[in-house]
């Protein structure tokens, strides 16, 4: 009779070698199409981007999803609308499949989460009041209250250009940074006085602009290093081929001259983007 460990041996590592080839498919993109439903995470509140009409998320960045949604067949789109700071921890802990929102693509993201190829330029412009003689740079925020979105990468820009440009040069930084719970309390902030300046990225004010352009204006050049928004997905072998998909997607647009044309709907201009990889993350 054999013993019995002998007999279980090939049991266990037929078993162990099943279980090894079920891991080794995962594969998120292929799980999606079988269940027929993408569940993808947007904050809604981020003109012209993602923004809410009519109770319908619309947007260039909308009709940029919309687009690639197209090359997946038989898949239904389940947008969510969620706060900002909910969006990379909801990924995290898998209440979505992907984030189709505006994020920057910076360095301590990129070491939790995979980028797409960015759609937009994100570099970081200042918004004043209209008139106000007091502010004509970015090195004019000296001494001044600056308003930006809590949690977003325009804060440290910010920071980073006191440390390497305020304080060498000048000896000196802006009074206060207020973080708001989106940028239009920070603009209401701006428009009553309570900021003396809000820091944004430059496509996101062309829109603000062309409708306030009474009570806003943008204070040019952009300053800090070129920065760029991109899609994410978690960094995991088991993601890798969803955003990828995405990444082609958004590549696709960009050779055929979509993207372009979504950009003059949106902002009004075009925005010349690396192509051939993602960028090195900022800060």
């Amino acid at each position: 009779m054999r013993p019995l460990y002998s007999l279980l041996t090939p049991l266990l590592v037929g078993t162990l070698a099943s279980f090894a080839a079920v891991e080794a498919k995962a594969d998120l993109l292929s799980d999606i199409k079988g269940r027929g439903e993408i569940v993808v995470a947007t904050e809604a509140r981020y003109a012209p981007f993602e923004m809410i009409e009519d109770g319908k998320i619309v947007g260039y960045g909308k009709d940029l999803l919309d687009a690639i949604m197209l090359d997946l067949p038989g898949v239904k789109l389940k947008q969510l609308d969620v706060p900002f700071q909910g969006i990379l921890p909801g990924l995290s802990s898998k209440r979505f499949d992907f984030v189709a929102t505006s994020l920057t693509i910076t360095k301590a993201r990129a070491e939790s989460f995979a980028f797409t190829l960015p759609f937009s330029t994100a570099s970081v412009a200042v918004l004043k009041r209209k008139g106000d003689a007091r502010i004509n740079s970015a090195e004019d925020l000296i001494g001044m209250v600056v308003g930006s979105q809590a949690g977003a990468p325009q804060i440290d820009v910010l920071k980073e250009y006191e440390r390497t440009v305020l304080q060498p040069t000048k000896n000196s930084g802006v009074k206060e940074i207020k973080a708001f719970m989106d940028y239009n309390e920070a603009y209401a902030a701006l428009a009553s006085r309570r900021v003396d300046a809000v820091v944004q990225s430059l496509p996101n004010l062309a829109p603000l602009i062309k409708e306030r352009g009474d009570v806003f204006e943008i204070v040019q050049p952009p300053f800090g290093p070129p920065t760029y928004y991109a899609w994410a997905g978690r960094k995991d072998a088991d993601s890798a081929s969803l955003v990828k998909f995405f990444s082609d997607g958004i590549a696709k647009l960009n050779a055929s001259g979509e993207l372009a044309k979504l950009q003059r709907k949106w902002f009004g201009f075009e925005m010349p983007l690396p192509t051939d990889a993602v960028p090195a993350p900022i800060n």
